[in-house]
């Protein structure tokens, strides 16, 4: 059985509020390996942690992040929402990765996104995920990234694609990984990353046909089975 990478999604979301840095915390505690994050750009063009195109569901504010400047989420969130430099420093010494996840965004933010990260010197413990026309961006901006491309269907990448993107993982729906698709994959010599299992049947599925890594949101759990394992 392959050692599987325990990636934290957002976090430890249900102890604590996803995308804060007490919940990343929580998940470093539980034995995460890497932590999921999902990053957005404010008004001002701050890269900050939120998975929403708005506050709402999280913090009961209902305007666009896009409407706000860095210094008004700080406000309005008490704080809560983190900048990525900000998560950047708070798992720097810990051995822990960070998964970045683009959500909707722009060549610009990525650029801006990938030149964060440059600046806090954490490129080699950070990967990125998204769809493919974010991926492209991502590798136009660092031909260097270590990339695991989100796919969502069982049809196969593109060979172009994939030489254009250039992905060390294929990023899969967990309910559409099986054996023979595991073995695929492998075999073109890429690695193997699910979301977002949750429980221990499907998990267990998981390591057994020897995915390379889970996100979930039970990271506890998932810790638990690896070690049993």
């Amino acid at each position: 059985m392959r050692t599987v990478t325990a990636v934290a999604h957002r976090g430890d979301p249900y102890r604590v509020r996803e995308n804060t840095l007490p919940s990343l915390r929580s998940a470093l505690e539980r034995g995460a390996d890497a932590v999921e994050i999902d990053v957005r750009l404010t008004r001002d063009g701050v890269p900050v942690l939120l998975h929403d195109a708005s506050l709402k569901r999280l913090w009961d504010h209902d305007r666009p992040l896009s409407a706000l400047s860095a210094t008004e989420v700080r406000e309005v969130t008490a704080g809560g929402v983190p900048t990525l430099t900000e998560a950047l420093a708070a798992t720097a010494g810990t051995g822990a990765r960070l998964m970045v996840d683009l959500p909707g965004i722009t060549a610009k933010a990525v650029r801006t996104v990938v030149g964060t990260i440059r600046e806090a010197g954490a490129a080699d413990r950070v990967y990125y995920c998204a769809g493919a026309e974010t991926m492209l961006k991502v590798r136009a901006a660092d031909p260097a990234a270590e990339i695991a491309l989100t796919w969502t269907t069982l049809a196969p990448p593109r060979p172009a694609l994939l030489a254009a993107v250039g992905p060390r993982w294929l990023n899969y729906r967990f309910s559409l990984i099986d054996r023979d698709l595991a073995a695929r994959i492998h075999r073109d010599g890429r690695l193997i990353s699910v979301w977002t299992p949750d429980t221990t049947r499907s998990m267990r599925r998981l390591l057994d046909i020897g995915v390379d890594s889970i996100t979930t949101n039970r990271i506890d759990v998932l810790t638990g089975l690896r070690g049993a394992a």
